[in-house]
């Protein structure tokens, strides 16, 4: 019989032979009642151990070696193996203690293998999906956002009836937004909790980290916050793209330049891998367009102060200036513009613009600002406006790209699944690299090295104090906008 069968029918014996709640009313030295509340399998074990040990049951009905006082003692307690250990101090505590010690052997080897076989039939009945998602640190606004869409992603699936029949349940670790600490939590999610699967955290360097700790441990990763193509250079075979990745960015705000006649760019990107593919890969998309790359600055990653780099693309005679980095970036690279008193042609950064808080934090400032979106809610993918709708509804704010993203990785995740009715690792990782699959997002589809090739992303502007989508022409909201 497998283990996780027998295991199951066995407990379910054991609750047959009482409830789910013993109580045990202890006579102490001022008529004191104790109540010590724990799972059928349990007492079956308690039972076993009044039977064996005869000389217990005296002690347990007269707690007064217990010590215990008039006071009546409940044990409540969510967390159930806090529960059972609380049980267990106390009675181990009245009735063997006092005892030779093969009665204390053998109370310890049936407490453990009930609570043992308690633990198994639970964990039967579920998926366990372990993730670290950026709670705290510089990337605490955007890892939210991958927090409430995995959150409600474990809801959907599960109200759809979970993956194998069993319920799915996510654990999430904060990270701190540092990719070291990342490491070690996705190695304590797989080789110490043994999670059944993993999802991806937020930021290129991250996963970067991330990656070498699943692709160890042969465990499929789908890259739902990271776009840096030196993830997919690094001959791995377990991680999966599902944005666009960074290198291409900004080939559809390049494109809307070349059309308005705007020729000569500057590039101001951080130090970070994310940021630098951006300026790598747009300097060489601005070659094909034969645009002219005035200017191509490096500042260090987190700082807030870019103004040195601002000043000289205008030097340089820039008419658009671009800034690869993060929200921070965005932000301070608009600022640096109106605190030197420039207004270029057309001002884009990555990241930042593409969520609500851009604009809440520059106010009118934040206006012609560009950007690329890997999604908005109003493209009309299958079950996107439902998504947004219920993201709304749950946390009262829209969701970006990056909530998308990680739901999407959910859809993603669960597709495969139920394709190949397994989650062996392996088994997953082959359907992973195949599967041609249509989520909240858009498309899902990979190359041979697991890097994205079917998505595709949108070029928005904040015209007014609204985000509009102004590329590819099939989806726009609104025209561009110049100065």
């Amino acid at each position: 019989m497998p283990r996780n069968a027998a295991s199951t029918r066995l407990t379910k014996t054991l609750a047959s032979i009482t409830s789910s709640c013993v109580m045990y009313k202890v006579k102490a030295n001022r008529y004191a009642c104790m109540i010590f509340p724990f799972p059928a399998s349990i007492a079956r074990v308690f039972i076993h151990l009044m039977i064996v040990c005869r000389k217990t049951v005296m002690p347990i009905i007269n707690a007064a070696h217990c010590g215990l006082k008039d006071t009546d003692i409940t044990l409540h307690q969510k967390n159930y193996s806090s529960t059972l250990t609380l049980n267990f101090a106390l009675l181990y505590r009245c009735n063997c203690m006092r005892y030779g010690l093969r009665y204390r052997i053998l109370f310890l080897i049936l407490f453990s293998l009930a609570l043992g076989i308690s633990g198994l039939a639970r964990s039967a009945d579920l998926i366990h999906v372990g993730v670290t998602v950026s709670k705290t640190g510089k990337y605490a606004e955007l890892g939210s956002m991958n927090e409430k869409a995995y959150r409600l992603w474990e809801r959907d699936v599960n109200r759809r009836g979970g993956l194998l029949g069993k319920q799915v349940q996510i654990t999430m670790l904060d990270d701190k937004s540092d990719p070291h600490l990342a490491s070690n939590l996705y190695r304590k999610l797989i080789v110490g909790d043994k999670v059944d699967l993993v999802l991806g955290p937020y930021s290129s360097d991250i996963t970067e980290a991330v990656s070498n700790i699943t692709e160890q441990h042969h465990m499929p990763l789908l890259a739902s916050g990271a776009s840096a193509d030196s993830i997919w250079q690094q001959h791995r075979n377990y991680v999966f793209g599902v944005y666009v990745t960074s290198s291409k960015y900004s080939v559809g705000f390049l494109e809307l330049l070349v059309k308005s006649g705007i020729n000569r760019i500057a590039i101001v990107a951080a130090d970070d891998s994310f940021s630098q593919s951006i300026s790598i890969g747009t300097a060489e998309w601005a070659k094909r367009y034969e645009m002219q790359t005035v200017l191509s600055a490096t500042f260090k990653k987190g700082s807030t102060d870019i103004r040195n780099s601002i000043q000289a693309a205008r030097l340089a005679g820039a008419e658009a200036v671009i800034v690869a980095g993060h929200f921070d970036d965005a932000v301070n690279g608009r600022r640096a513009l109106k605190e030197i008193g420039w207004t270029p042609r057309a001002y884009y950064a990555t990241v930042g613009p593409a969520i609500q808080k851009f604009s809440d934090t520059l106010k009118d400032d934040a206006d012609y600002t560009y950007s690329t979106s890997q999604w908005e809610p109003t493209l009309s993918y299958p079950g996107a406006r439902e998504f947004t709708q219920s993201f709304r509804e749950e946390y009262g704010i829209l969701p970006s790209y990056h909530a998308a993203s990680a739901y999407a990785s959910g859809q993603i995740l669960e597709a495969a699944i139920r394709k190949i009715k397994s989650i062996d690792r392996e088994k997953l990782r082959d359907a992973l690299s195949r599967l041609d699959a249509i989520t909240v997002m858009g498309r899902y589809g990979v190359d041979e090295s697991g890097r994205q090739i079917r998505h595709f992303t949108t070029t928005v502007q904040w015209q007014k104090g609204k985000k509009e989508v102004v590329a590819p022409q099939e989806l726009i909201t609104a025209k561009p906008v110049w100065r």
